[in-house]
């Protein structure tokens, strides 16, 4: 069996994190905490660091970590962030190949200011917005499954999936803001659609369902797998064959929870797309998830092949 190709095709950021136990002090107005910062004075930090993220870029990491073809496709600058972003995947083993660079695209840019107590202001540059016209997807040919994320577009979301569908390649969604705004078309768009991966407020935007154990059936008339998660809550997926609802993997000290979710669905289809179970997909998924809040930066904490997995709270049921 020759070793699964996956392609990933969604934004890409450089993050700068920010800590200053003196300075960004959560302040409480009007029941709503907010930061503030006198101007006109230099506030000294306690560290900084730099990361890249991007939830497709952190998802083609997890691929890569796990053995997998790992492909990233987008369109970049030539700035500094772009350069950063690249440079990372390169060294993770990413194929950026058919990653096209720009004189006049930006990369997005993110700087997050984090407060002792765990809460975090996020300064976010979305960078340049992609359209169907500058992407190039001859980064496809020969590609088993699409991982699609944060493309900030439904138009290009579209025109993704459709010449996907014509090439006969699985997709995995795990949509973001701009997606989810247009739920009726973004639900006219999931027959070419795998794998659907939503927490349960995104999911009750598409279908109908106060529980997750209700919203994974009613998700199961449009997509072979549909995967809900709520945070603390755990999760509940299924593959029309089984329902499997999960707890937390562990429970751990969360330093930064940026591309958590990231970690839990590249994680689930970096073990699915290799024969494993619903349940031992998932195992994996919350594992990765578990691991990547440990530390700061999206990317740190991502599970590399062979690691060894221990047991948590979980429950199947045959359908």
């Amino acid at each position: 069996m020759s070793t699964p190709r996956i392609v990933g095709i969604g934004k890409a950021t450089q993050d700068v994190f920010l800590r200053a136990s003196k300075a960004f002090e959560p302040h409480m107005t009007k029941g709503v905490q907010y930061e503030e910062l006198p101007l006109g004075q230099k506030l000294d930090l306690d560290d900084v660091i730099f990361a890249t993220g991007g939830n497709v870029t952190n998802a083609a990491v997890t691929f890569a970590r796990q053995g997998l073809q790992s492909r990233y496709i987008w369109d970049l600058g030539t700035d500094v962030a772009s350069e950063a972003i690249l440079s990372e995947l390169d060294r993770e083993g990413v194929d950026t190949a058919f990653v096209k660079q720009h004189d006049t695209f930006r990369a997005s840019y993110s700087t997050v200011l984090m407060a002792n107590s765990g809460e975090r202001t996020i300064l976010n540059f979305h960078g340049t917005k992609l359209t169907r016209n500058d992407l190039k997807l001859d980064g496809l040919v020969g590609a088993d499954w699409l991982y699609l994320s944060s493309l900030g577009d439904i138009e290009l979301l579209e025109y993704i999936l459709t010449d996907a569908a014509k090439k006969g390649i699985k997709v995995m969604l795990n949509p973001a803001g701009p997606e989810l705004a247009e739920p009726s078309k973004l639900k006219g768009l999931l027959e070419d659609v795998e794998i659907l991966c939503v927490n349960k407020e995104e999911m009750q935007q598409l279908v109908e369902g106060k529980t997750m154990e209700e919203l994974v059936m009613h998700a199961l008339n449009y997509v072979k797998v549909a995967i809900v998660s709520d945070g603390p809550n755990g999760v509940v997926a299924s593959d029309g064959k089984s329902i499997v609802k999960a707890g937390m993997y562990e429970d751990v000290k969360v330093n930064d929870r940026t591309g958590a979710g990231d970690a839990f669905a590249s994680g689930f289809l970096s073990q699915w797309i290799q024969g494993a179970s619903l349940v031992d997909s998932i195992v994996f998924a919350s594992a990765n998830s578990t691991s990547v809040v440990q530390y700061i930066g999206a990317k740190t904490g991502i599970l590399h092949k062979g690691v060894k997995l221990h047991h948590m709270p979980l429950h199947e049921q045959k359908l």
